[in-house]
């Protein structure tokens, strides 16, 4: 299951991140790595972005970054 798929309050765990370098190195240096707990917890009225809660800080994600984050259901 991708990121952008899991529902609103729901704990996960990331599996990896699949996507070009650029992109990558910034999902890598919010904290979301292999193992972290992450929860996205609002969704903006038209469903894009969506806040998630990863380490106790809350990060702004888009549809097109979280979909290559796999994650453990």
């Amino acid at each position: 299951m991708t990121l952008d798929e899991v529902e609103l309050n729901r704990e996960v765990k990331v599996k990896c991140v699949n996507c070009d370098e650029n992109i990558k190195r910034r999902i890598l240096d919010l904290g979301i790595i292999e193992g972290t707990k992450i929860k996205p917890v609002l969704k903006s009225p038209l469903g894009d972005p969506t806040a998630y809660e990863v380490r106790g800080t809350l990060i702004s994600l888009r549809k097109e970054d979280s979909k290559n984050i796999l994650t453990n259901v």
